[in-house]
């Protein structure tokens, strides 16, 4: 499974694959400038309001929302070293003198006041811890959203994955072909339980949903039944939020918003 190009490379060890993803991770963790222009352990609404911060974007290092704090448990750094040369949770930094962002992770209580936010975002990221503790980071949500602020969720779709199975051509194909694009290791394997396997035990996921299952997981953390939608890519209820959607990955996503 390994080449030239990716040496060590094992896609049918789940072990190795999570180290080598880390490590890219960590290379890809890199900006020009770390200003530190806030200190916490908790931000109020008096500081984001003087920040211009409406809402969090999570794992994301540079959040294109302009009224966005961008947040990840991987935390930046610069090339040079100085004088911030890297991010610490509890502070907020601004990036290249332009992007938000804080070192959050979301296992822990969110450092923000209740209803202080006015909307969430995250993009493949609830995938990556136990339905538990999505839960537990689903009702710190809903606490720091201001009554009437909007959560909008993406994560790979297991329906969708259902239905690719046995289907020449279809998601497994692409799937394999943005993996590479991307570099993501070397090419996948073309069989179709490999490409089922790598949905639950690669990329460090926990937990995999389809519509029902995120319902549950929102209806647990206590957003009501009602306030749940099924949207789709790029649309939604605010289009400055939907907009976030990155379209690298929209073929295998679910989009669902929830309002406190």
């Amino acid at each position: 499974m390994a080449t030239e190009a990716f040496p060590e490379w094992n896609w049918e060890d789940p072990a190795t694959v999570s180290e080598k993803m880390w490590e890219m991770l960590a290379g890809l963790a890199q900006c020009e400038k770390l200003e530190e222009v806030a200190e916490g352990p908790w931000f109020g609404p008096a500081l984001l309001r003087e920040l211009g911060v409406t809402g969090v974007e999570f794992a994301a290092w540079k959040t294109s929302h302009p009224a966005g704090l961008g947040a990840d448990l991987v935390g930046l750094r610069t090339a040079g070293g100085t004088p911030h040369g890297a991010t610490e949770p509890g502070r907020i930094y601004r990036i290249d003198g332009e992007y938000l962002f804080a070192q959050l992770d979301i296992c822990q209580p969110l450092p923000f006041g209740d209803h202080t936010l006015e909307w969430v975002y995250a993009e493949h990221l609830i995938e990556h811890v136990s339905l538990a503790q999505a839960i537990g980071w689903l009702r710190e949500v809903r606490r720091v959203l201001a009554p009437g602020g909007l959560l909008r969720v993406t994560t790979p779709d297991l329906r969708r994955y259902v239905e690719g199975y046995g289907r020449d051509g279809g998601l497994f194909d692409q799937h394999r072909f943005r993996a590479a694009a991307a570099r993501f290791g070397p090419r996948m394997p073309a069989r179709d339980a490999f490409m089922f396997n790598q949905l639950f035990f690669l990329w460090g996921h926990r937990w995999i949903y389809d519509f029902d299952e995120l319902c549950y997981a929102l209806v647990s953390a206590g957003f009501g039944a009602r306030a749940v939608e099924l949207c789709s890519y790029r649309r939604g209820s605010r289009p400055d939020i939907a907009s976030l959607d990155q379209r690298f990955r929209n073929d295998e996503t679910i989009y669902v918003e929830a309002t406190a």
